[in-house]
């Protein structure tokens, strides 16, 4: 791309509509393979893991640490009933060589966020400086866990011993404010899971000309709706150091009054192209549309679009239809790899039709690896 000297403005926002989504009806979409009993690999018994991230480069390709990679994920004791997990949840890191995560702990430490704790985000390595940018979920000391989400993004550097992961982290510093022009300042809903609002998920995007936008999951201020869920986009100001202030500007995706929740949205470059990826859930899509839990997205130019919609539906791939609960919140890698967690699996056809309760079937651990093949517009599962 040639260089400019200002921002492009942003294409107008990409619409997800009901009846975009009715080609799925016909059931011809790639779906995952079934996770199998020896492929739910326990962190341990008493951690429950969910929500990856890699500490990645620029182009989002997860940076070489000691022989491996450093990767994140959201993690909270194993309690009886697993969607408590929420109310606990913090940042933990991990190191990955081949298929094996090794539990290093806490990233943060306690009472040092804002919140009462801390929801999924993304990490960033420029020439070893981590910039961490999270959720932080509530408020510090609350006595009940409410719902208000803020972003946030706080830096350290990768230590050199073998001992130390990371240097001290700089206080944590706020990255947009939603102001309910745009997008939703009150978060809480009903407090149910899959109904309250948003503003979560921040990850980023730099152009090649060096600018920086800020994706992030949000509820349209513009159309309060119980199913109002959108992409958030913010661009940093002209700054070229990491350290300025990110504009809001419209939603890169609409799906108001299609569905609620557009989770942990990223980009992938590939083939000339920018991918934009999410996760959203079948019981979020609003009264009468019949939508599979999966990886969806859309595909544009350049970051400020016009974005369209993969394979004409959004949808890149699903959950088994046996096992529609097995896994959650993919992301997206550069070389077309696909990291998620072990939702409930071990179900069968008997678990088609409603979510179970309790510990019995939550997996809580890394699920094996996907891959994708992408090809313009289209996208699918790559075989083997």
């Amino acid at each position: 791309m040639s260089s400019r000297s200002a921002p492009a403005r942003p294409a107008p926002t990409l619409r997800w509509s009901a009846s975009d989504l009715q080609a799925l009806a016909d059931g011809g979409f790639a779906r995952a393979p079934v996770i199998g009993p020896a492929e739910v690999r326990r962190i341990s018994d008493d951690l429950d893991v969910w929500d990856a991230w890699p500490l990645a480069d620029e182009q989002g390709a997860p940076v070489p640490w000691r022989g491996g990679e450093l990767w994140f994920a959201l993690a909270a004791p194993a309690l009886d009933d697993p969607e408590q997990r929420h109310d606990l949840a913090r940042i933990h890191h991990f190191h990955r060589t081949g298929e094996r995560f090794v539990h290093l702990g806490p990233t943060f430490p306690d009472g040092f966020t804002p919140g009462s704790r801390e929801w999924s985000g993304s990490a960033l390595c420029r020439e070893g400086e981590v910039t961490l940018f999270f959720t932080a979920a509530g408020s510090r000391g609350e006595s009940a866990a409410t719902f208000q989400q803020r972003l946030f993004s706080a830096t350290s550097r990768l230590a050199g011993q073998d001992d130390a992961v990371f240097t001290a982290w700089s206080e944590p510093v706020e990255l947009a404010v939603p102001l309910d022009l745009i997008y939703m300042s009150r978060h809480e809903g009903v407090g149910r899971l899959g109904e309250i609002k948003a503003f979560r998920d921040p990850a980023t995007w730099r152009t090649q000309e060096g600018e920086e936008y800020l994706l992030f999951t949000a509820s349209s201020a513009r159309q309060l709706d119980r199913y109002n869920g959108v992409i958030g986009c913010a661009r940093r100001d002209g700054r070229r150091d990491g350290q300025g202030a990110f504009a809001k500007l419209p939603p890169l995706v609409d799906a108001a009054g299609v569905n609620n929740e557009l989770e942990r949205p990223h980009v992938v470059a590939h083939g000339g192209l920018l991918y934009l990826f999410w996760s959203t859930q079948a019981r979020v899509f609003a009264p009468g549309i019949t939508a599979p839990t999966g990886l969806y997205g859309a595909v544009a130019e350049r970051i400020e679009g016009p974005w369209a919609l993969l394979n004409g539906h959004g949808l890149v791939f699903a959950n088994p239809a046996g096992e529609p609960f097995q896994a959650y919140s993919w992301w997206v890698l550069p070389d077309l790899s696909v990291a998620s967690f072990v939702d409930y699996w071990g179900l069968g056809d008997a678990g088609a039709s409603a979510k179970p309760a309790g510990r019995a079937h939550f997996g809580g651990t890394f699920a094996p690896f996907l891959r994708l093949r992408l090809d313009g517009h289209r996208a699918t599962l790559k075989d083997g």
